[in-house]
């Protein structure tokens, strides 16, 4: 068969003219700043490339997490949002950068997290959990280390739902409506690989869950209020449990570990 270079040419040109601007910069976007973060602000990069200058000191983990948290949140928060503003050209509040329908924020959030809280208990009695929880070890043997550890999460977080709840899910929420959704939810659970196999299988409806909750309140602000609430339980529960080595979920294990620890 002939092939005409021109020809394919002008239907190659064609296709891209038609392409949607804001929803090609959001899937390339997602893609840079996914690496950026992987190869640059990651946890090995640090250990690689700034260990050394950290070695003898004996914060030097508690760093190497500071400058992943610090790190993302400037290339999953900072960097789109400007992205938004200088190449979009569109208010980051489009993006649920807002408060929303916050009294049915805070209402489902609450109430989600009231349900996960036993869940959270009886999950942070499984191994895996234990062994996995919190990420730095060491915060489980200093208070004031577990809450600037928990303190940096919090901002990582914060630029974890922007991301995928935020310029991801409302960047394509125009062009592909509800399925944004199901879009966003797939990295979300891929980055959740390496993780306890019920966390990452969780991560399926979880991502869901925290979509559906973004679009319904026009904010991804409850999301990370719930999300943090979760991690932040999880780590707190586990860091409780290896203190007072305390392992079982009945009522009398909840109060011999209230006892060791007042």
């Amino acid at each position: 068969m002939y092939f005409n270079y021109k020809i394919e040419f002008r239907k190659f040109t064609a296709a891209i003219k038609s392409l949607d601007f804001k929803v090609v910069v959001i899937f390339i976007s997602i893609a840079f700043l996914q690496t950026i973060s992987w190869y640059f602000t990651s946890r090995r990069f640090f250990r690689v490339n700034l260990f050394d200058y950290f070695q003898y000191d004996k914060n030097v983990y508690l760093f190497e997490y500071l400058y992943w948290f610090i790190g993302d949140f400037f290339v999953f928060l900072v960097i789109p949002v400007l992205i938004i503003l200088l190449i979009l050209k569109n208010p980051v509040r489009d993006f649920g950068f807002r408060f929303g329908d916050y009294k049915t924020g805070i209402i489902l959030s609450v109430i989600f997290f009231l349900v996960m809280i036993p869940i959270l208990w009886f999950i942070s009695a499984e191994q895996s959990f234990i062994s996995k929880y919190p990420h730095l070890q060491s915060t489980r043997n200093d208070w004031l280390m577990f809450f600037v550890y928990e303190s940096g999460m919090l901002i990582y977080m914060f630029s974890w739902e922007f991301i995928w709840r935020g310029f991801m899910l409302f960047g394509l929420e125009k062009k592909f409506g509800y399925y944004a959704v199901l879009i966003q939810m797939i990295p979300f659970v891929i980055l959740h690989n390496g993780k306890p196999e019920l966390e990452t299988f969780s991560a399926i409806l979880g991502g869901i869950v925290l979509g559906i909750l973004a679009l319904r309140t026009r904010s991804f602000f409850y999301g990370f209020i719930t999300h943090l609430g979760i991690m932040f339980s999880i780590d707190l529960f586990c860091t409780i449990r290896f203190r007072t080595d305390v392992y079982g979920t009945g009522l009398g294990s909840f109060f011999k570990i209230l006892s060791k620890l007042f």
